[in-house]
């Protein structure tokens, strides 16, 4: 995998869901903060107001998306003044579905996507996306996002056999499109910073790669630093800087979440898990473990996921 694909697939957990919802004015929502989660709002039809977690009214028009990775608060309404109610989510996680509410005035038809973060292995890529992406729909612009959402939007309406596989597809594809647009538009790369430069940086991102596709080699800095084509501490340098951490300690942490991941999905042993994750013994591996999260692989095992 690519690292950003590695990344997100590596968060996730559980599986996406979709609701079509229909809107009729007056209405007025207010998502609540939700641990864990990450969701988009994309405008079908009709128009509204995004109310965001500052507070700042943002109109929302036909093909415009939102995409808030933390699970926020945030609220959606036809009329920046109106008061908010709690949106009733609950009712609403089934792999897809439409709904309708509001009064009998002007619609709003938008399309809801939820995910499920696994709070015990969030990459720090995570942290480094604001609160809130809002992705005008400026002509011509991320089309592939747009054809995603499109063939989405006319499943959940229309759905047929093979729609559950079509919907978590498409889901898996529009995270993938929201992630890859938002990249896109960022700064020129010289301006760029942390996880958006370390992307976008050739070098790094070689390094990455590496670490990603082998975490149990036995990496050093020199071997990481001939991938990127740079000196030793040039590498180090830059990697640091724009990844948050030194190289060896990024590929320790990675090392340690993806064994984590292994203990809980899979029937491995700790010994195996250790030798896997590229550890001599499965006491080395205990104790960067517990370093890490706080208690042995066992009971970390036996614990129930955070999420």
């Amino acid at each position: 995998m690519d690292v950003l694909s590695d990344v997100v697939a590596f968060m996730r957990c559980g599986r996406p869901t979709a609701t079509r919802f229909s809107w009729r004015a007056p209405w007025g929502v207010r998502f609540r903060t939700t641990p864990g989660s990450a969701g988009f709002q994309l405008v079908l039809r009709g128009s509204c107001w995004l109310i965001s977690p500052d507070g700042e009214p943002v109109p929302l028009s036909v093909g415009d998306l939102v995409f808030v990775p933390h699970g926020d608060s945030y609220g959606l309404t036809d009329d920046p003044e109106r008061p908010l109610v709690e949106a009733d989510c609950g009712a609403h996680d089934e792999l897809y579905g439409s709904a309708a509410t509001g009064g009998t005035g002007a619609e709003t038809v938008i399309l809801s996507g939820g995910y499920r973060i696994d709070l015990d292995r969030t990459h720090p890529i995570l942290s480094s996306l604001p609160s809130v992406i809002h992705l005008p729909a400026t002509l011509g612009s991320h089309p592939e996002l747009r054809a995603a959402v499109e063939l989405l939007a006319a499943e959940i309406e229309d759905p047929r056999s093979g729609a559950d596989i079509v919907v978590s597809s498409l889901l898996e594809m529009v995270q993938l499109y929201v992630l890859r647009a938002y990249y896109d538009t960022q700064d020129e790369p010289c301006t760029l910073s942390g996880w958006s430069a370390a992307l976008a940086d050739p070098a790094i991102g070689r390094a990455l790669d590496a670490v990603h596709r082998d975490p149990a080699h036995h990496w050093t800095v020199e071997e990481l630093g001939a991938r990127a084509g740079m000196s030793r501490a040039g590498f180090a340098r830059r990697f640091a800087a724009l990844v948050g951490q030194p190289p060896l300690a990024y590929l320790t942490w990675w090392r340690l979440v993806n064994g984590a991941r292994m203990l809980r999905e899979s029937d491995a042993s700790v010994a195996e898990v250790a030798e896997r994750m590229g550890y001599a013994s499965e006491f080395a591996f205990g104790n960067a473990f517990k370093r890490e999260f706080g208690v042995p692989p066992g009971r970390f095992r036996r614990s129930p996921a955070v999420a």
